[in-house]
């Protein structure tokens, strides 16, 4: 079979990837495969769900495809390891979606590759189901990110801590190119590689930047634009990535690589749920410094390329990573106001969004239902008890309320208009990490797929109200909490 394939990373040289073939696996079975997305892609979606067991756990590749594992450097909680690289992962090939976008396509838990250093390269069905669960909930949120075509089971068992069954993810991207692909240039002093990815990057994700006087600070700055607007748009839902280093920013501004990820229930700026984040690098909070500091480092690479005068090249760089934090800032601002009913700013809002965000924190109040309830509230007035019943006791909330009445009196809405609209930006349901792992373990522990299938099902309308799946929406008790988060490595 031939998917209309092409391979225009593989068209760079040699040092860009390394030539790899998928391990055979014993007896692959399909898991869950979508539909949508293969239909998005101009496959013919029926036929490649009868061929995906075989096709997409590597037994039998398209007869297109050229399987490559990419090289990529990164900094991994802020120490930088030269080369790493898809140690776990093959690239098929481009596929050339309805809308004419280039879209990549790839294998994740194959084997080894010429970049696993000593790992199996091998995936458990926990951590790919947990992949697409997690990015088709983003998609239906609206931020960008890769997406899921499939999880194969692979019929044999990977041992981590314990033997579990193994399976195989294919991913979609807008491409894998990241930070860390133009650092692992940068490292061997390869400024010929660097220009040449450069002009990839431009052609293919930013070719509004391609005739700039200075195309590489004019690639730096779309870059920062895309990025500060998806951490913007992380927060906005409460998501924390949890493993934020620079191999793991994808160039093209979409979230890529769910390990360690979670939303947050009750609302704290310092919140961890990554277990291997021991000192918080990566909490909610910090996620706009650091996506800096990744900007910092993808900066660095660019700078022979900016200007030949080092000082200058630095000088100007720096202005756009000086920048990156208004940036994020005012898409988070204007995100906020927008969740809280607004149509846009005004003086004195920002003040109003930080004490509501106070009074949360205070009141161990969930992110995400105090802004479904104050939607309720925007609609009727008279409509506060859930929202009221989410901070008890000595939190300042009257205050607060009366304050942002006054403030929707000169906003120029009607009261339906403005619920309908905060409810277009405010989920009802996201990915509850108690529900999301009770989900994987069923599936893991004993091949129940049922309780995955149902939480995708509704978390593919995460804006829409679903009365019948409310239990969905609410946080977990005591007894359900999940504090830590796996990379699933």
């Amino acid at each position: 079979m031939q998917l209309g394939f092409e391979h225009s990373y593989f068209a760079l040289p040699a040092s860009f990837y390394a030539r790899v073939s998928p391990a055979t696996v014993a007896n692959p079975r399909l898991i869950v495969f979508n539909r949508q997305l293969a239909a998005e892609l101009g496959l013919d979606a029926e036929a490649i769900e009868q061929s995906a067991a075989v096709m997409l756990s590597g037994n039998q590749l398209p007869d297109d495809a050229t399987p490559i594992a990419m090289a990529y450097a990164g900094h991994q909680f802020g120490g930088f390891v030269p080369r790493l690289g898809d140690g776990r992962a093959i690239l098929l090939g481009e596929l050339r979606d309805r809308e004419g976008v280039l879209r990549d396509v790839q294998l994740k838990g194959v084997g080894p590759t010429p970049f696993s250093r000593n790992g199996d390269g091998l995936a458990a069905l926990g951590p790919m189901l947990r992949e697409y669960l997690i990015s088709e909930a983003m998609y239906a949120l609206g931020i960008p990110t890769t997406r899921s075509l499939a999880v194969v089971a692979t019929g044999e068992e990977v041992f981590r801590d314990r033997p579990l069954p193994g399976a195989v993810l294919t991913r979609v991207a807008a491409s894998h190119v990241r930070v860390g692909t133009f650092q692992y240039f940068a490292a061997q002093g390869n400024e010929q590689a660097i220009r040449e990815l450069l002009d990839y990057v431009i052609a293919r994700h930013y070719p509004q930047v391609r005739d700039d006087t200075v195309p590489a600070l004019a690639l730096l700055k779309a870059v920062a634009e895309r990025q500060a607007a998806l951490i913007a748009d992380w927060m906005r839902v409460g998501f924390i990535h949890g493993v934020m280093n620079t191999d793991n920013m994808a160039i093209s501004g979409e979230t890529i690589d769910y390990g360690p990820c979670a939303f947050m229930d009750e609302y704290d700026p310092g919140t961890v749920f990554s277990s291997i984040d021991r000192g918080g690098r990566y909490a909610y909070v910090n996620q706009p410094a650091i996506a800096q500091w990744n900007l910092s480092r993808f900066a660095e690479t660019l700078l022979p390329l900016i200007d030949t005068d080092s000082e200058r090249a630095v000088s100007v760089a720096t202005q756009v990573l000086q920048s990156f934090l208004v940036q994020v800032n005012t898409n988070f601002l204007a995100a906020m106001g927008q969740k809280i009913g607004l149509v846009a700013l005004a003086d004195g809002d920002m003040e109003l969004i930080g004490r509501l965000l106070t009074a949360m924190h205070a009141a161990h109040a969930d992110f995400t239902l105090t802004f479904r309830a104050l939607a309720d509230a925007a609609a009727d007035p008279n409509d506060q008890q859930a929202l009221r019943g989410l901070f008890g006791e000595g939190v300042d909330l009257p205050d607060w309320l009366r304050d942002w009445r006054a403030r929707l009196a000169s906003d120029p809405q009607t009261a339906a208009d403005r619920a309908a609209n905060m409810r277009r930006v405010n989920p009802a349901f996201i990915p509850r990490n108690h529900r999301v792992e009770a989900a994987l373990n069923a599936a893991s522990d004993h091949g129940d797929m049922a309780p995955f299938n149902k939480l995708l099902a509704i978390l593919q309308r995460p804006y829409e109200s679903q009365p019948e799946n409310a239990e969905y929406a609410l946080p977990p008790q005591p007894a359900e909490r999940v504090l830590a988060t796996f990379c699933g490595t």
